[in-house]
């Protein structure tokens, strides 16, 4: 597939506002009034990524992520791969992390991917709208993991 650069429809990048004073800084990722309700988050990780290490390209059925990039150099990726958006084929590639703190909210069928392009480990939060393997962890797991296939479409940079 060719993709065309560009923004997709659905994802939405907010730059985080750092309020800062002699203790260091504080920056809110979350505001119920910011956000529709069917994307409110359920839980929450943080994740740590070695330099040149990538995680994804991968995609959700379901889930909403609400991913905070606040530490590191990660560049980002996002394919809109959902037939029926009118992104669809659009590729958006960003770079965040300490230079660039965004929230990324990543809906359903939009493939991503992330790799760190720092030379330190990078640390970033998660906080789907969907719980991982379900309550109780007792449910497949709601990933089309396209990193496992050597013929998938989502190249890197």
């Amino acid at each position: 597939m060719n993709w065309k650069e560009g923004p997709i429809e659905g994802v939405v990048i907010r730059p985080l506002k750092r309020y800062e004073d002699a203790r260091g800084w504080l920056a809110e990722f979350f505001r119920q009034d910011e956000l529709d309700p069917s994307v409110y988050p359920v839980m929450g990780y943080v994740s740590l990524t070695h330099p040149g290490i990538t995680r994804g390209p991968h995609e959700h059925r379901e889930q909403t992520d609400l991913f905070v990039f606040f530490h590191g150099h990660l560049r980002l990726y996002l394919w809109d791969a959902r037939p029926d958006s009118p992104t669809y084929g659009h590729r958006q590639v960003l770079d965040v992390g300490e230079a660039n703190p965004v929230t990324a909210l990543v809906p359903p069928g939009v493939v991503h991917a992330y790799r760190n392009v720092g030379h330190t480990p990078a640390l970033l939060v998660n906080c789907p709208n969907r719980l991982y393997a379900g309550w109780g962890r007792r449910e497949p797991v709601d990933e089309i993991r396209h990193e496992n296939r050597p013929d998938h479409p989502f190249h890197m940079d």
